[in-house]
């Protein structure tokens, strides 16, 4: 039996749990990010569908108009609580995307209500939404300094942020109103997003090769001293 000063130094070797950390975390980066520009893709390109269809309805109702967003939020905080459940999530951020997306889902409950008949909740529930999402996406990036693409998940978070305290500080007085400005706020958003999450892929391939040549050293095989 070979104890470990029997191999010799000059191996290059790193000292213990040096290397399997460093591939841990790549490996976590890595996945993390390839989970998070699909889920970006998907988000931002449900966005830009809402606001077209949203902008492209001549004759809207409140209904019809609260319908279109329960589903996008529905959509949304569905993936949010989907991603609270990752194993690549960090676990301080855990409960951050859990809440959201609960709130996320409540909200888009709210807007399928036959009873919602004022364009102010709707216009709070769609703004506070956004607002949740943003902080949530600011939040993430500000507590992982290695995150790909950690830029411009700032500036999404940001913009989100942005667009929810619009729609709930604005004072809209026909649906009308809302619908512009909801619709062009959405197809901005969704834009942003998709944009994130193609930067996002690209920042993918530069994490995941670091990540597989931090492991390869584990499994080289060595000759044995026999042969």
């Amino acid at each position: 039996m070979t104890s470990p000063s029997d191999f010799p130094s000059g191996t290059g070797s790193a000292p213990h749990g040096t290397e399997p950390q460093d591939a841990s975390l790549g490996g976590s980066l890595a996945a993390l990010a390839n989970m998070g520009w699909q889920i970006l893709l998907t988000t931002g390109l449900a966005a830009i569908a809402l606001g077209v269809v949203v902008l492209a309805w001549p004759a809207e109702t409140l209904r019809v108009v609260g319908v279109l967003f329960g589903i996008y939020l529905l959509v949304i905080g569905v993936f949010q609580l989907a991603a609270a459940f990752g194993t690549h999530i960090p676990g301080h951020l855990r409960a951050l995307h859990f809440l959201t997306g609960a709130l996320s889902v409540l909200l888009g409950l709210i807007c399928f209500r036959g009873t919602l008949q004022s364009v102010l909740l709707l216009a709070l529930w769609i703004g506070f939404s956004w607002l949740l999402r943003g902080t949530m996406v600011t939040a993430t990036a500000a507590s992982a300094p290695d995150t790909p693409a950690r830029g411009w998940m700032f500036f999404t978070g940001i913009i989100g942020m942005l667009a929810g305290i619009v729609l709930i500080v604005s004072p809209f007085a026909s649906i009308g109103a809302l619908t512009l400005a909801a619709g062009i706020m959405a197809i901005v958003l969704g834009v942003i997003e998709v944009f994130h999450a193609i930067r996002m892929r690209i920042e993918v391939g530069r994490v995941a090769p670091g990540a597989t040549a931090a492991r390869r050293p584990l499994f080289r095989s060595q000759p044995h001293p026999q042969h």
